[in-house]
């Protein structure tokens, strides 16, 4: 199914857009659309399909804090835990999260939503975040991805080696592997990707799969709300280069695993779900990703390594139901104490 929709039509990139491609730049914090929150957006210059900008979003912790947790989020996705962010406060960090060029506040109208060809573009978002983080006096930072924002960070700890300018790494279902058949991962895919180095802006459907959506949203099965529009339910096409840009950063990982340098957590859940349109099932585990496939993974990255099931998890760990959410927050708070660097001169 994947290539047939693979040959079976462009995205023709002149069609979408014809107005003027102007980015806004900020120079001041304003109030986000979250309450209690503050954001401004980082003109990050030119890329493949015209001027970008990222958006950092944080919540200070009011009695000051040298200690920062900084969030990247998933595909098909956007910043709007706010109760994460609540959570780190409450615990003596400052907060902070990015939406990716053309994802959720970032989104502009001349781009294909979430398109990338190379991960390592976001590696500019991430950094940007890293300047505002140390800028506000923050010494101890860790660096926190979902899916593909956890395969980001694991890649920006791959890449940057001893050069890494945060303190730890937290994955929560980090996209290290396909959750395809062995057919799918060793052959289809590869084909893809080179046909996405050819025909970039090819799209690929998605299947019509509502079970993971139903499972977070308040007004079918969840206890969530947020944008569709910004996490749809039903995920769009995404283009052959997406699918190289994946594929490529999941095996450079495999090839640079050893120069991650910062301890790193890699959390999944404890079991699988199959399937597509919602049952009571979906609410006890990930029906995005293999668990066991993340499990192998994590096993191989870096010098210091912690590797560990949440059960019954959802895909997103952090909008699992409380008592499973509970224990993600658990470890991670445990992880970061275990591998904390204490600063002497920190009151």
């Amino acid at each position: 199914m994947l290539l047939v929709s693979l040959l079976c039509g462009a995205w023709d990139v002149n069609v979408k857009y014809k107005g003027p491609k102007t980015i806004t730049t900020d120079t001041t914090w304003h109030p986000d659309i979250l309450e209690g929150f503050e954001a401004r957006y980082v003109n990050q210059g030119e890329s493949f399909d015209g001027p970008c900008r990222s958006t950092i979003v944080r919540k200070l912790n009011p009695k000051g804090s040298k200690k920062a947790y900084l969030y990247i989020h998933g595909f098909n996705d956007y910043f709007f835990q706010s109760e994460m962010g609540a959570r780190f406060v409450d615990s003596g960090f400052n907060f902070y999260a990015v939406d990716l060029r053309r994802y959720g506040r970032s989104y502009e109208p001349w781009q294909y939503p979430f398109n990338i060809r190379n991960q390592e573009e976001y590696f500019n978002d991430i950094d940007s975040a890293l300047s505002q983080i140390i800028k506000d006096g923050n010494t101890d930072i860790t660096l926190c991805g979902h899916s593909t924002g956890g395969l980001t960070v694991t890649l920006y700890g791959a890449v940057k080696g001893s050069d890494t300018p945060v303190d730890r790494i937290v994955t929560d279902s980090p996209f290290l592997a396909w959750n395809f058949s062995p057919f799918m991962r060793k052959i289809a895919i590869p084909i893809v990707g080179f046909w996405g180095k050819l025909f970039k802006n090819t799209k690929i459907k998605q299947a019509k799969c509502d079970g993971y959506a139903y499972s977070l949203l308040k007004e079918y099965y969840g206890e969530w709300t947020y944008n569709t529009d910004w996490k749809m339910i039903y995920s769009p096409p995404v283009t052959a280069s997406w699918v190289n840009a994946i594929s490529t950063a999941q095996n450079k990982i495999l090839k640079k695993r050893e120069n991650i340098t910062v301890p790193i957590l890699v959390m999944h859940s404890s079991r699988k779900i199959d399937g597509c349109n919602y049952t009571p099932e979906f609410q006890t585990g990930d029906a995005v990703l293999d668990p066991f496939m993340l499990q192998e993974r994590g096993e191989k990255l870096g010098h210091v390594r912690e590797v560990c099931a949440i059960d019954s998890g959802l895909h997103d760990l952090i909008l699992s139901r409380q008592y499973v959410r509970d224990a993600a927050y658990d470890t991670i708070f445990s992880f970061i104490r275990r591998h904390q660097i204490l600063d002497l001169n920190e009151n």
